[in-house]
């Protein structure tokens, strides 16, 4: 493997890792967009990035992805696909209200400075 590959693919590799370490942190019962994330991960706007990375995700991973949303809280993942009901259900199950496809943000919308004290 050439340097230049190995360091490209060591930056992907911190990139997913900060995605990560940012994702866990969001709290039961809270929601952030894709876009949020991003900048939140220090990512810049990344949030197609974002949605793509999530989306590889192993189906065993205890990371919450289904508090991450489209812009406005929208669920992006359809109805009816097993992603997507499972999300609806995780944020249900976790005391959030989906009402047409969203998430009212103002209402469950995480907002760290709020949670760090």
């Amino acid at each position: 493997m050439t340097q230049p590959l190995a360091d490209a693919e060591s930056a992907a590799q911190i990139r997913r890792t900060t995605l990560y370490l940012t994702l866990a942190q969001v709290p039961t019962g809270k929601v952030v967009t894709y876009g949020q994330l991003a900048e939140m991960a220090g990512l810049g706007r990344a949030a197609r990035w974002v949605g793509r990375t999530l989306s590889q995700l192993p189906d065993d991973t205890k990371l919450p992805w289904h508090r991450v949303l489209g812009a406005g809280g929208r669920i992006s993942l359809p109805a009816g696909s097993v992603s997507g009901d499972e999300q609806r259900a995780r944020l249900r199950m976790e005391g959030i209200s989906v009402l047409n496809n969203r998430v009212d943000i103002q209402r469950h919308g995480w907002r760290p400075v709020e949670h760090s004290g």
